[in-house]
């Protein structure tokens, strides 16, 4: 089967052991980027945003959780208004149900790192991974 014609159902779970710092990064946008392991079911991201970085308003079928990991993340879940903005610090932890508008930003003049979680693993990143690498991501395998 060609790396190409591969989707999330087509691919298996690998055991193993897979340092982040050695994953390749993938860009999603200027001072945003992401180091990805996936399964199956679910993937992790380990997403680092630079000083002044943003992720726009969006939203994805996928669920999402996480924890923040480094820095502070202004965490917008459910629109972009002030209210429905939290500050996420290491330790402090967070659920996106699938089709929920949500948006970050850094705060301050430090990077920050979150880890995401979602389920099932999220598609455009699996191939955005393949596309740039021409591999799969850690944890899976043809």
């Amino acid at each position: 089967m060609s790396i190409e014609n591969l989707t999330v159902s087509s691919l298996k779970a690998v055991s193993g052991f897979f340092p982040v710092a050695e994953v390749e990064p993938i860009e999603l946008a200027p001072g945003v980027s992401l180091r990805l392991v996936s399964g199956e079911k679910a993937m992790m991201s380990f997403v680092t945003l630079q000083p002044g970085s943003t992720v726009p308003l969006h939203s994805h079928p996928h669920e999402q959780m996480g924890v923040g990991m480094e820095g502070e993340l202004l965490l917008y879940i459910g629109g972009a208004e002030e209210k429905y903005a939290r500050v996420v610090r290491a330790g402090d932890s967070y659920v996106i149900p699938g089709g929920v508008l949500h948006a970050a930003k850094t705060v301050g003049e430090v990077a920050c790192t979150v880890l995401d979680v979602f389920s099932p693993p999220r598609e455009d990143y699996l191939e955005k991974f393949r596309a740039l690498y021409n591999k799969e991501v850690p944890g899976l395998a043809s």
